[in-house]
C-alpha cells in the first residue's frame, strides 16, 4: 500500500535540499501562468470595453439610411441621395411591430460662435426621441418638446466638448451661440460619453429636426432626412424588425421586385455580435501565445527531473532495497514534478494578478479584467503541465534495477 503522506513529505524534503534548483525551475511556469492571466486580462478588459461602447451608442437599433447618389457612374456613398422622409417614419412606427421608439436625423458641419469664441463642430436636426434611442443623457436643461418641432424653434443641446471650447466655465444653458449666421438658445448639456476611436461623442449639437430643415441646412425636398432609427423592444425581434421595415418602405417608395433599394438598414445587434466575436478570438490568440510558455516551463521540469533520477539513482535504489515498491518510486518524483509546478502556478498567478492591474496605471486605452476562471484555468494548466511532464522522469525512476541502482557511482 502507497503510504501518501510520507512519500509528499519526501517529496518536500527534495525541494527543500535544492532550493535553488527548485526556484529556478518553477521559472517559467511562473512567467507562463503570470502570461496567460496577464493576456486573457487584457482581453476580458476589451471585451467589456467594446460591450460598454456599444452600449453607450443604443442597443437594438436598426439604422436606415437613404441610398446612394451617383455622380458620372460612381457611388458617393450612403446617404448621399435624399430618399428618406418624415413620413416614413411615422409610417414605420405604425405598421411595423415590437418597436421601442423611432427618431429622424439629419447632419451637417456648422462653424458655432459664442462672444469671440468658435468652433467647428457637427449639427444634426433630430426628432425628440432621437437622444433616448442613442443613450444620451442630459445632466442640465430640457430636451426638445412637441412646441419647439412644430413652432421650429430656434433651441439647441451641446455635448460637453462644445460646451467647454465655447463657454468655458460659463453656465451654458440659457445662453445664446450662433450656429452659421443664426442665434440659437442653448436648453440642455449632455452628459460626456467620451471617445469611441477617432470619433469624439461630445463634439455635436442637437436641434429640432424642423428647424434645421427649414432655417439651417436648407433643402430642394422637405421633409427628407439622411437616416431613420428604429430602436427595438428586444434583440430577438431585431431581424423580423428589419424584413418588416424593408417591406414597409419597398411599399412607400414603389419599387420593384427586380428594383435597386433606394434605401439600407443597418443592424446593430449584428456589429456588436461581429465585434464580440473579433475580440474574443483575439483574446484566445493572446493566451495561446503566452501558454507557449507554459509548455517550455514543463519542458524545463521534465528535463530538471531526468537529472534528478540520474542523480539520485542510488537514493533511488536503496529505498527500493527497503521495501519501497514501484508505485512508491513513481509517486514521489511525481509529486515533485507537481509541487514544483503547482508552487510555480501560485506564484505566476499572484505575478499576473499584479501585472494585470499594473497595465491601468500605464494605459488608459486598455483595461485589464482579471476574471476567476482566467485564474482557474492558469492553476489547472499548470497541475497538467507538472504532472504530464513529469510522469515520464517518475515512469524512469520507478524502472530501475535495485541492484542496478545500488551500484552507480
Amino acid at each position: 500500500m502507497i503510504d501518501f503522506k510520507s512519500t509528499l513529505k519526501m517529496a518536500l524534503n527534495s525541494l527543500k535540499i535544492n532550493k535553488m534548483r527548485s526556484a529556478l525551475t518553477s521559472l517559467g511556469i511562473i512567467i507562463g501562468v503570470s502570461a496567460v492571466i496577464i493576456m486573457l486580462g487584457i482581453g476580458t478588459g476589451a471585451s467589456k470595453k467594446v460591450q460598454a461602447n456599444m452600449e453607450s451608442m443604443g442597443s437594438n437599433i436598426l439604422t436606415i439610411r437613404s441610398a446612394s447618389a451617383k455622380s458620372g457612374g460612381v457611388k458617393q456613398g450612403a446617404g448621399t441621395k435624399t430618399t428618406l422622409t418624415i413620413k416614413d417614419a411615422e409610417e414605420i412606427k405604425k405598421m411595423a411591430n415590437n418597436i421601442d421608439s423611432v427618431a429622424v436625423a439629419s447632419s451637417e458641419g456648422k462653424q458655432l460662435m459664442y462672444g469671440n469664441q468658435n468652433w467647428s463642430s457637427t449639427v444634426y436636426g433630430v426628432s425628440k426621441s432621437y437622444l433616448y434611442i442613442k443613450n444620451y443623457e442630459i445632466i442640465d436643461g430640457r430636451n426638445f418638446s412637441n412646441e419647439d418641432s412644430r413652432n421650429y424653434s430656434k433651441v439647441a443641446i451641446i455635448g460637453s466638448t462644445v460646451s467647454s471650447e465655447l463657454f468655458g466655465d460659463l453656465e451654458p444653458v440659457g445662453r445664446v451661440m450662433r450656429v452659421g449666421n443664426i442665434p440659437f438658445k442653448i436648453i440642455g448639456v449632455l452628459k460626456s460619453k467620451g471617445q469611441i476611436g477617432p470619433m469624439d461623442q461630445d463634439d455635436l449639437v442637437f436641434i429640432p429636426i424642423t428647424t434645421a430643415q427649414r432655417k439651417v441646412f436648407g433643402t430642394d425636398f422637405p421633409g427628407t432626412v439622411k437616416q431613420i432609427l428604429v430602436k427595438g423592444s428586444d434583440t430577438e425581434s431585431l431581424s423580423n424588425l428589419e424584413n418588416e421595415i424593408s417591406t414597409i418602405l419597398t411599399t412607400r417608395h414603389h419599387l420593384g421586385k427586380n428594383q435597386d433599394k433606394d434605401f439600407e438598414i443597418r443592424n446593430s445587434a449584428e456589429f456588436q455580435e461581429k465585434m464580440q466575436s473579433t475580440v474574443k478570438v483575439f483574446s484566445l490568440l493572446l493566451a495561446s501565445i503566452a501558454s507557449v510558455s507554459l509548455l517550455v516551463g514543463g519542458i524545463g521540469i521534465m528535463n530538471i527531473m531526468l537529472v534528478s533520477v540520474t542523480e539520485r539513482t542510488k537514493e533511488i535504489g536503496i529505498r527500493m532495497a527497503i521495501g519501497a515498491n514501484v508505485q512508491d518510486i513513481r509517486l514521489q518524483f511525481l509529486l515533485e514534478s507537481f509541487l514544483l509546478s503547482m508552487i510555480g502556478g501560485l506564484i505566476g498567478i499572484v505575478v499576473g494578478i499584479v501585472g494585470a492591474e499594473s497595465i491601468k496605471f500605464f494605459t488608459d486605452e486598455v483595461n485589464s479584467v482579471v476574471t476567476v476562471g482566467s485564474i482557474l484555468l492558469s492553476l489547472c494548466f499548470s497541475a497538467f503541465v507538472g504532472i504530464a511532464f513529469g510522469y515520464y522522469p517518475a515512469y524512469k525512476a520507478s524502472l530501475l534495477n535495485p541492484i542496478d541502482a545500488l551500484r552507480y557511482e
